[in-house]
């Protein structure tokens, strides 16, 4: 079923309950990187162009249920209102009378005000999905519009219970965005198609493999990731970070008919510490020395995966290379960023999974020399392993909505 969005729909004069991700970095009570605030923007905009009153939702942080200074959405009231140049109202709760309080100060100013609802997690009925603090949260809204695709994974209040209670349920231009660079690259991607995987353990790739190996021309594997599937080979892999109980897994990939489009490391930059305070070396990976660690790939299986990447017409990167919060051990991650941004401008989709490998294309400054980056680091890897996200279905479910 078609996925259904604002655009389908009549928002001018009522109350548009948006579930937004504004979970984001804070150092001393200020927003540090609003990656994720600027990209609900395009959404709050188009509503608050069509005349909704709009609600934000969200969560921040891991308060267990409890209010907790430093989990606190009201910081963010301010920068999202210098982001916005319109005035950002800041309820006290999500719920109850400083809600409808907060709702009822909005309406009177002219334009309406945005709200913005204190942290969700504050209450434990949010992660549990109860019914009773799903219905107290729709309380806030005439329509509900879930653009937070990081969270699209979880079956929560917020996510999921809202959905089935407010009539129209629809995903906003984020939300859309993110389904569609990733349903396209898994469904009908322009070929070649590249993926890329990275990322310490094989154990949170598994179905992520299996899922993407038959629709992939080429799978580059990199990360500490890697050294399971050397050992799997037979490889020596010194003090490098390995999952012992999942080499016969490694080993079972390696076998399958289609492991010929898998591409493994055939260089490792080595350390004797993971914090760059040992000098650095490179080795080939069939003649890794027993007192070192792999932490980075080396400069040939650079080489080979730029140009892997040059070949492709769609790339979908998930994982970052090495130790790249180590500036030493950056290089792959950084060549990789690269490579899919010289793919981009020769035309090429190009697509980064969310989580550290989004923070390092930010890092590299390259974000907007790429097609798309996700928000959503869970999510997506969710979404890539083929399983149904419950913040999709519950929109999916629903019947088209009605002007």
């Amino acid at each position: 079923m078609r996925l259904p969005t604002i655009r389908d729909i009549e928002v001018r004069g009522r109350r548009v309950l948006v579930r937004v991700d504004f979970n984001v970095p804070m150092a001393d009570g200020v927003v540090s990187d609003d990656t994720r605030i600027r990209a609900s923007l395009p959404t709050v905009k188009w509503l608050l162009d069509h005349g909704a009153r709009v609600v934000l939702a969200s969560h921040l942080g891991r308060p267990k249920g409890k209010p907790t200074a430093k989990d606190s959405l009201r910081p963010l009231a301010a920068h999202l209102e210098r982001l916005l140049g319109r005035t950002v109202l800041f309820a006290e709760d999500c719920v109850g009378a400083p809600a409808r309080d907060a709702l009822a100060a909005a309406a009177r100013q002219d334009p309406p005000a945005v709200v913005l609802l204190e942290n969700l997690r504050f209450h434990p009925g949010e992660e549990t999905n109860d019914p009773e603090f799903a219905r107290q949260l729709a309380e806030s809204g005439d329509i509900y519009v879930n653009d937070a695709f990081g969270t699209a994974h979880r079956a929560h209040a917020s996510t999921e219970g809202v959905a089935r209670l407010l009539s129209p349920a629809v995903a906003g231009l984020l939300m859309e965005r993110e389904l569609q660079y990733l349903g396209e690259a898994l469904e009908a991607p322009r070929r070649p198609f590249v993926a890329i995987l990275g990322g310490a353990k094989i154990s949170g790739k598994i179905d992520v493999i299996e899922h993407l190996l038959p629709r992939v021309d080429r799978l580059l594997i990199g990360g500490a990731m890697m050294f399971t599937f050397l050992r799997a080979q037979g490889h020596s892999t010194g003090r490098s970070l390995v999952e012992e109980d999942r080499i016969p897994l490694a080993a079972k990939l390696l076998a399958l008919p289609l492991a010929a489009r898998i591409v493994l490391p055939v260089d490792a930059r080595i350390s004797q510490a993971t914090d760059g305070s040992s000098p650095s070396s490179v080795s080939r990976v069939e003649s890794l020395p027993d007192d070192a660690m792999g932490v980075d790939i080396g400069p040939a299986t650079c080489s080979r995966f730029e140009a892997e990447i040059a070949l492709a017409q769609t790339v979908l990167w998930n994982g970052p290379m090495g130790i790249f919060e180590t500036e030493a051990f950056s290089g792959g991650t950084l060549a990789v960023a690269r490579a899919l941004a010289d793919a981009t401008a020769r035309g090429a989709t190009t697509i980064v999974g969310g989580g550290d490998s989004a923070a390092a294309i930010e890092a590299a400054g390259l974000a907007d020399r790429v097609s798309h980056v996700s928000t959503g680091g869970g999510a997506s890897l969710e979404f890539l392993e083929g399983k149904a996200l419950p913040g999709v279905v519950a929109l999916t479910e629903r019947a088209d909505p009605v002007r």
